[in-house]
């Protein structure tokens, strides 16, 4: 700067700079896996997506399935999981099983399952 003519000052002070982000390793396929609730989260968002569609439901958002389980620890969601996977009714049973109106009193009965065919 000190005997460097006034162009040349601005000229050192206007350099484009790289942004920070170039500076990090991007994965090749994408986002890598998250947390094993998030992957869970995913799972149950894609299973009654795909029954909402068939039903002609608008699809359900990762915030609403986040707002749905925030109460149940992480072991219950593998819980609920093989439970949902078990029964006929996937979206049924996951509705039964994280519906609060089942816990009341008089309300002994559970959706029909594969058990309950056989």
């Amino acid at each position: 700067m000190y005997g460097m003519g006034a162009r040349a000052a601005a000229g050192m002070y206007n350099m484009r700079m790289k942004h920070i982000s170039s500076q990090f390793k991007r994965t090749a396929g994408g986002r890598e896996r998250g947390s094993e609730r998030g992957d869970l989260m995913e799972y149950f968002l894609e299973r009654l997506n795909g029954e909402r569609r068939r039903d002609g439901l608008p699809p359900m958002t990762m915030g609403r399935v986040g707002k749905l389980l925030q109460g149940i620890p992480t072991k219950d969601l593998y819980y609920l999981k093989s439970v949902c996977d078990k029964a006929r009714n996937f979206s049924k049973k996951f509705w039964w099983e994280v519906s609060p109106k089942k816990q009341t009193e008089g309300n002994d009965r559970s959706p029909r399952t594969d058990e309950d065919v056989q």
